[in-house]
């Protein structure tokens, strides 16, 4: 996911945090708004993202054994509950 975003190198100021990315001009250039993202806050987002996908996957794929359930569902919902950022039951 992290290699699926195009990103590009600019300057942000500390003080008011206005965002400048200079670029040869070819004459033909039209400002637009756009939004833009920390890169270490995305980062953050798609690392969570693939831990959550992983955690739908062991749902999706595991079938745990009979005399297994409660501790399997038990484990589900403690990594859930840990990548939710919660603590306790």
């Amino acid at each position: 996911m992290r290699d699926m975003v195009e990103t590009i190198e600019g300057w942000r100021c500390i003080g008011c945090g206005k965002v400048d990315a200079p670029a040869p001009c070819i004459g033909i250039c039209q400002d637009r708004r756009v939004e833009l993202v920390l890169a270490h806050d995305y980062a953050e987002l798609a690392w969570r993202v693939e831990q959550l996908e992983a955690a739908l996957a062991l749902i999706a794929r595991v079938t745990p054994k009979p005399d297994q359930l409660d501790a399997s569902w038990a484990a589900l919902q403690q990594r859930a509950r840990t990548l939710l950022g919660e603590h306790g039951s």
